[in-house]
């Protein structure tokens, strides 16, 4: 099985380099983050051995038990819905937060992560499709969140994420990712102080490639690295 994981990933780093050179973009600055949700800590491990340092988990519980288990020193990303009454179980786990979608949330992140004497580096979560189901800020009132994080101490506002529809034709994704791109231009030129706004976590197993075209900085994939979840 640890072939397996080495070989996916091989294959995933030669796309990532094509997609990236069809767009003129440099392919290192794409970073591949292995979604690990469902996976159990030696199949991470594995992972870690194939050279990946980043790892994204979607689920609180989960994260609490496999985070120390894994233990190593590798970043982790906090990617699934956050609510406010779990921050306090994650702000010592996580160095990234891409779910960031309202000011009660990040009050309360801000307010455990000086409690832990630690600085998170966060996303804001944007709902770009408008699905009633998907988590995120409207599109509208992501710049005014930004404004009222960049002042908070110990959360330092890095870029955007968006999950789009899912589509069998990825090409069908692509407006989604062009319309995150946008948003994240406008607000950096907006020059806000304290606010990096040079990360766009966006792209899946399915449609990586095209959010590389338009500018990804994170792909957030797990199905293609450790095979379909059990």
């Amino acid at each position: 099985m640890e072939t397996d994981i080495v070989s996916n990933i091989m294959g995933i780093r030669q796309r990532m380099t094509a997609a990236a050179e069809r767009s003129g973009r440099n392919p290192e600055n794409v970073h591949l983050m292995a979604v690990s949700k469902t996976v159990p800590p030696e199949r991470v491990q594995q992972a870690i051995k194939a050279g990946i340092t980043w790892f994204g988990e979607n689920y609180v519980q989960e994260a609490r038990e496999k985070i120390p288990a894994v233990g190593q020193n590798v970043s982790w990303h906090m990617i699934g819905h956050l609510q406010t009454n779990k921050v306090k179980y994650v702000v010592h786990l996580f160095d990234w937060i891409h779910s960031v979608d309202r000011i009660e949330l990040a009050r309360e992140l801000d307010k455990r992560a000086a409690q832990n004497q630690r600085t998170l580096k966060v996303l804001i979560e944007v709902n770009v499709s408008g699905e009633v189901s998907k988590s995120g800020a409207e599109p509208s009132r992501v710049l005014e969140l930004v404004r009222q994080i960049s002042v908070m101490p110990n959360l330092n506002v890095q870029g955007l994420m968006t999950m789009p529809p899912f589509f069998e034709n990825p090409e069908e994704a692509r407006p989604y990712f062009v319309a995150l791109r946008r948003l994240r231009d406008k607000i950096e030129g907006e020059n806000i102080p304290g606010v990096q706004m040079k990360e766009l976590s966006m792209g899946m197993t399915g449609d990586f490639e095209v959010a590389i075209e338009e500018g990804a900085t994170i792909i957030r994939v797990g199905r293609a690295i450790f095979g379909e979840r059990q």
